[in-house]
């Protein structure tokens, strides 16, 4: 059996099932504190709060357990790398589009994530080509962002779609980070690859928010300190250190339904606390994401076709 068979036919303990919820929870509700944070910030200052937060955190972390950090050019560029395509481009468009859309309907749209990585890894592996099986799921996750985004906002190019295609934008860049840290990665623990990327944003983010946004003022409202801490602490630093504990439990194939998760966790806290109303072609989209998922986890259409 291959390794990708045998990481595709992992059993989910109902541990981590818990974690995966615990996960999907911290980061659905980071849509929530985004949206709290951009109401006395930027979105550039918001996320330079957050990646710089979560650096010196993990770096704490590393250097307590005594993890060992590697060094040289390469290692270098592979931090420059994933800090660029899963910190800086992701945090900053997501943020960004949550200036122009519900928290809700951003959570939706990240979901695709999962897909994009399927369609962008086919082209770049010869092990992870395109089936039929997989072909549907990226076709229904990709009805699904179709129905979602509505054929008039494409039509009518507004803010609001712009927000909604920066989201989607992020996701693609995720993809990007994850496939290339595949093999950029092997050999070095995700927390000190999460310290080394985190630095690289912190190292072009601050400057940036200071540039464009000025210096903080720093007399925030306790709920928007709430918020940054969130999403320094909890969002980041310590759901690096968690996704580590995840993918030992469900493997790298398995990890992508935390993405799924996500989605009903922002729409659900969006609506509580913002009152956010999404229209109905918002929960038909996530309905085919989601379908577009399970098809491409392939688990339970092999229990109907036993």
């Amino acid at each position: 059996m291959s390794q990708a068979t045998a990481q595709k036919q992992t059993a989910i303990s109902l541990l981590a099932w818990s974690l995966m919820g615990v996960l999907a929870l911290i980061w659905g509700g980071s849509f929530l504190s985004n949206r709290a944070a951009l109401a006395e910030m930027g979105f550039l200052t918001t996320v330079a709060f957050r990646v710089g937060g979560a650096a010196v955190v993990l770096w704490t972390y590393v250097l307590w357990r005594g993890l060992p950090v590697p060094a040289g050019g390469k290692w270098l560029i592979t931090c420059v790398v994933l800090g660029i395509f899963n910190n800086v481009v992701p945090f900053c468009l997501i943020v960004w589009g949550q200036t122009q859309i519900a928290s809700g309907l951003a959570g939706i749209l990240n979901a695709t994530t999962a897909i994009f990585s399927v369609l962008l890894a086919a082209m770049v592996y010869p092990d992870e080509r395109l089936t039929l099986r997989k072909s549907c799921g990226v076709a229904l996750g990709l009805a699904g962002v179709a129905v979602t985004i509505g054929p008039h906002a494409l039509a009518h190019l507004d803010f609001t779609s712009l927000g909604q295609l920066a989201i989607l934008g992020a996701a693609v860049s995720y993809s990007v980070s994850g496939i290339y840290g595949r093999t950029a990665l092997r050999g070095i623990r995700p927390e000190v690859a999460s310290a080394g990327m985190l630095t690289v944003s912190s190292a072009m983010l601050i400057p940036a928010a200071l540039m464009f946004e000025g210096v903080p003022t720093f007399h925030y409202l306790p709920q928007t300190w709430a918020a940054l801490a969130y999403l320094a602490l909890l969002a980041s630093a310590f759901a690096y250190i968690l996704v580590f504990r995840v993918l030992q439990l469900v493997g790298a194939g398995n990890f992508g339904l935390v993405t799924l998760l996500i989605a009903p966790v922002a729409v659900v806290l969006g609506a509580v606390t913002y009152g956010e109303a999404l229209p109905h072609t918002a929960y038909l989209g996530l309905a085919l994401l989601a379908a577009g998922m399970l098809v491409l986890d392939g688990r339970l259409l092999d229990r109907f076709t036993r």
